[in-house]
This record gives structure tokens, C-alpha cells and sequence, in this order.
């Protein structure tokens, strides 16, 4: 199992919390599996100038529990994209 930082902008960190948000789609830029965590670091981008800045000192770790590609509904979803579902991890 692989741990993978990304990015969050707050409007989606809170619901993604709360466990009201329980997916993620995220370009196909690394392998993601089921059973990877994906630790959600809330990024601003209207706060401050420098990149290393916009980043707040929220996160959150999610387990992938479903992962749904170009492949799986190719009418529905971008190839080089994937919808995850996600579980927050306790």
C-alpha cells in the first residue's frame, strides 16, 4: 500500500472530513491502487504569494476503497482520469 500526498482546496477539505464527501477524482499521474492512503493537505491558493505557503495546517488521511477509470465508463470519465471512492481513516 502507498501513501500519496495531494493537494485539497478548503471547500472540498470540510466535506471530505465530515465523511459527506467520499470520492476523489484526480489525474492518472501515479498508480493509484485500493488500499492506498491518500493523505489530503488543504492548499489555498488565494493565501500568500509563495506555493509552500498556500498550504494550511489541515489535513486528513483516506483509505481508497474503489477506483473507477476511462476504461470502466469511458463515455463518463476523461482518459488519464479516475473517480476513487474514499473512506476516511481514522
Amino acid at each position: 500500500m502507498t501513501l500519496h500526498t495531494l493537494k485539497i482546496y478548503p471547500e472540498y477539505y470540510d466535506a471530505v472530513r465530515n465523511g459527506i464527501k467520499t470520492f476523489e477524482i484526480r489525474k492518472l499521474d501515479r498508480d493509484f491502487m485500493v488500499g492506498d492512503t491518500l493523505r489530503l493537505r488543504e492548499y489555498d491558493p488565494t493565501r500568500y504569494t509563495e506555493e509552500r505557503d498556500r498550504f494550511t495546517s489541515r489535513a486528513v488521511e483516506v483509505m481508497v476503497t474503489y477506483i473507477l477509470g476511462h476504461e470502466d465508463f469511458p463515455d463518463g470519465i476523461p482518459e488519464g482520469y479516475c473517480v476513487m471512492g474514499i473512506r476516511v481513516m481514522e
